[in-house]
């Protein structure tokens, strides 16, 4: 079922990376810059208050800091109680009813960027410098993710408002995901993600922080 794709990735979690991986991932940060506030504790993520392909809810907030990296918990409704059947057998997955609750997801956010330590491929998602065709490596993996867009103008709806945007993909081609595309604003952080899958939908979230650079 393709919405069991969707979910298992929509979900962040579950690209879920080794322990020593983690540490390589943070000793090895190749993202400068001071540390946001957009990763400090305390900080709330939030998505659309409509459901996506039978998500929503979708919430997380920053419960640790350290040496920069930030760690959150989420959680999410999934309407469909054959995906919350799977969801459960996951590492790092909790089920109450249809509310699935994920924790450890690690990001590093700097008024330079956004770098995934755990959760997502591990390496730099958005660098706000960047320009078009610039690329980031993905630890422990020979993909790269590709700055594919640059705003010069107020041109993405967001929040009831315009503003500019880096877009950044990556060609995932796993678990009938094709690619992920990341859009990164240098004030508001990771505004949006989408995800597009092998039969040719795609499912987009806004995400909306508490806190912005």
């Amino acid at each position: 079922m393709k919405n069991l794709l969707k979910l298992v990735v929509i979900s962040s979690l579950f690209l879920l990376t080794s322990c020593d991986l983690i540490e390589e991932a943070i000793t090895g940060s190749k993202l400068g810059g001071e540390q946001s506030s957009i990763g400090q504790v305390g900080v709330t993520v939030t998505s659309s208050s409509a459901q996506i392909n039978g998500v929503s809810n979708i919430q997380a907030s920053v419960t640790s800091l350290s040496g920069g990296v930030s760690n959150y918990t989420g959680s999410a409704t999934v309407a469909n109680s054959s995906i919350v059947s799977t969801l459960s057998n996951l590492p790092g997955v909790s089920v109450s009813g249809n509310t699935v609750t994920v924790t450890g997801i690690k990001f590093k956010s700097t008024t330079e960027g956004i770098e995934s330590i755990y959760g997502f491929d591990p390496g730099i998602i958005i660098k706000y410098s960047s320009s078009v065709g610039d690329k980031y490596d993905i630890l422990g993996s020979s993909t790269k993710r590709e700055v594919i867009a640059k705003s010069t103008s107020d041109d993405f709806s967001w929040g009831g408002m315009m503003i500019k945007v880096i877009k950044v993909e990556e060609n995932i081609n796993r678990g009938g995901v094709k690619k992920i595309t990341y859009f990164g604003n240098h004030k508001w952080g990771m505004v949006a993600i989408r995800f597009d899958f092998d039969d040719g939908s795609y499912s987009q979230f806004p995400i909306y922080n508490s806190a912005n650079n």
